[in-house]
């Protein structure tokens, strides 16, 4: 699973669909956007990003 913080979700999908996003995604097509979170704050969408990417992959399919 890929973790990532943006300011424009719509943009960043686009760009992972289109393989111009993380090198992660682009080895990985099609990309599934299974979750979402709003921050109003950059810093916490940064923590929260961080944190979900140090989670395992069970933890995070749960």
């Amino acid at each position: 699973y890929y973790a990532g913080s943006t300011q424009n979700i719509e943009l960043r999908l686009a760009q992972h669909r289109s393989g111009q996003g993380a090198k992660h995604t682009r080895t990985r097509l099609p990309v599934k956007l299974v979750f979402l979170e709003e921050f109003s704050r950059i810093d916490e969408a940064y923590f929260r990003e961080k944190q979900v990417q140090g989670w395992s992959r069970k933890k995070k399919e749960t």
